[in-house]
C-alpha cells in the first residue's frame, strides 16, 4: 500500500526519536520514497546522518544552511509529499500545529502541504493528560489531520501511563490501513484464477496445457493494488504470489472447482483467469503405465465447467469476470461465453496475436461487457494488461 509514496517523516524533541530510525527502515522497506524533517530538538536525541543513511536521502533541518547557501522550499515539500506522518509529535509541536504557529521548517511544510497528516504524539503522562494537550489535539482533528494514538506503559521519567509513541510497526499498519481505505476496491472480496490444471493419466502424468499463470497472477497483484482482498487460486506453476494476497493451491480441474465454490458466495468480485482442462481421463491407472508396442487409447470425459456452475449461482450483485483465449472466430465464440456462462466480463485474447499468449509476458485482449460494447487493448506487458482489465471493472461496480 506504501510503494512509491511520497513520505515525509517530522521527528520532533523526544526520546522517542530513536524508534523514527526504525520508522524510517520500515517504510523504505514498504517500498516508500522518504525525506525527514527533523526540529532543532529532535536533533538532540537522532542524528541528521543516522536519518539520512536509512532514508537514502539528506535530512532537512532549518530553511537555509549558511555554510552551502541551500534553501529547503518548504512549499515544494509540502506539494511534493503524499502524506506527512509526524513521529513523534511533541507537545510543543503539536500546540503550533493547533495554533498555526510557523517558526522551523516543520511547521511552515504542514501549513504548506496539501496531503494527510498524521501525528503519533509522545510525552510524558502529566503532559498527555494536560488539558491544554487535549485541547490542542481536538483541534488538529478539526483540521482534518490524524491522531496516532499513544500506547500506555512505563515512560522515561518512571511514570506508568498513555503517553509512548505508537511502535513503529503500528504506525506503518496504521498508514497501510488509511492508504488502503481509499483505494476504490476497498472493502471488496475478490477472487482470481491461475495457471493450468493437471489431470492425471497415472501417478507420473497427465493431461495440462502451457499456461503459465503470469496473466491471473497480475490479475491478483493490481485487485489487491486497489484495496481488495483477494484470495488466488492457482493451479501447479512456478510464479510466486505477493505476501498481500491469500493463496490456495489446487492440481486439478475438480481441485479447482471445489475451492472456487467453497468461497464463491463470499465474493464481490470474481476472476476466471485460469486456463481449466476441458477433459480428463475417465479412469485414472493406479501403476505407471509402461510402454507398448500398441497404441496407447486413452477415454476422456469432460470436467465440471467451473465458469459455468458459477454463472448459475451468481447473485445479481456479484461481478463475475470470464477468458476466451481463441484460435478461430475469435469474437463470436467469445460473445456466446459472455451470454451462455451469466458473465458481466469476457477478456478474449487470440493466440494468433503475436506477443499474445500462454508463456509470455505480453498479452493483446479485447473485452465485451454485457451490452456487448467492445473495447480492444494493443499488446502490453501483462501488468498493464492487468490495469486495463481492472479499470473495466471498475466501470460496472455499482
Amino acid at each position: 500500500m506504501l510503494k512509491n509514496k511520497n513520505i515525509i517523516l517530522g521527528v520532533c524533541g523526544s526520546i522517542a526519536a530513536y524508534k523514527s530510525a526504525f520508522l524510517v527502515r520500515l517504510l523504505i522497506k514498504a517500498g516508500a520514497n522518504v525525506k525527514v524533517i527533523l526540529t532543532p530538538d529532535g536533533a538532540n536525541f537522532v542524528t541528521p546522518l543516522t536519518l539520512a543513511t536509512l532514508s537514502k536521502n539528506p535530512v532537512y533541518t532549518q530553511y537555509f544552511e549558511k555554510e552551502t547557501g541551500v534553501w529547503s522550499n518548504h512549499v515544494e515539500l509540502g506539494l511534493w509529499a503524499d502524506l506527512i506522518i509526524i513521529a513523534p509529535i511533541s507537545a510543543n509541536t503539536l500546540a503550533k500545529l493547533a495554533n498555526g504557529i510557523c517558526d522551523n521548517l516543520l511547521t511552515a511544510v504542514y501549513l504548506s502541504a496539501k496531503c494527510a497528516v498524521y501525528v503519533a504524539p509522545a510525552m510524558d503522562l502529566d503532559m498527555w493528560q494536560h488539558e491544554s494537550t487535549q485541547l490542542n489535539l481536538k483541534q488538529i482533528l478539526t483540521y482534518g489531520n490524524t491522531v496516532i494514538e499513544p500506547n500506555s506503559g512505563e515512560l522515561a521519567s518512571g511514570l506508568n501511563g498513555p503517553g509512548r509513541m505508537a511502535e513503529p510497526e503500528e504506525i506503518v499498519s496504521f498508514l497501510e490501513l488509511e492508504v488502503k481505505k481509499s483505494m476504490p476496491l476497498f472493502g471488496k472480496k475478490v477472487m482470481v484464477t491461475a495457471g493450468p490444471t493437471y489431470e492425471a493419466i497415472d501417478p507420473v502424468r497427465f493431461i495440462g496445457n502451457h499456461s503459465s499463470g503470469k496473466m491471473g497472477f497480475a490479475l491478483a497483484d493490481e485487485l489487491a493494488k486497489l484495496g481488495a482482498e483477494v484470495t488466488l487460486i492457482a493451479g501447479p506453476t512456478s510464479q510466486i504470489a505477493s505476501q498481500n494476497l491469500k493463496c490456495i493451491d489446487v492440481v486439478s480441474a475438480e481441485d479447482m472447482f471445489n475451492a472456487c465454490t467453497s468461497i464463491f458466495t463470499e465474493t464481490d468480485i470474481t476472476v476466471m483467469c485460469a486456463a481449466v482442462a476441458d477433459y480428463k481421463p475417465k479412469v485414472v491407472a493406479n501403476q505407471k503405465i509402461k510402454k507398448q508396442e500398441n497404441d496407447l487409447v486413452l477415454t476422456l470425459e469432460k470436467t465440471v465447467d467451473i465458469l459455468a456452475s458459477l454463472g448459475q449461482r451468481k447473485r445479481p450483485d456479484q461481478i463475475l469476470v470470464g477468458f476466451a483465449l481463441e484460435t478461430n472466430d475469435e469474437e463470436n465464440y467469445a460473445k456466446a461465453k459472455l451470454a451462455k456462462k451469466n458473465l458481466d466480463l469476457v477478456v478474449l485474447n487470440s493466440l494468433n496475436d503475436n506477443g499474445a499468449g500462454f508463456q509470455l509476458d505480453t498479452n493483446k485482449i479485447t473485452i465485451f461487457n454485457k451490452a456487448l460494447e467492445k473495447e480492444v487493448y494493443q499488446l502490453k506487458s501483462k501488468s498493464e494488461v492487468a490495469k486495463d482489465i481492472c479499470k473495466a471493472i471498475l466501470k460496472i461496480i455499482k
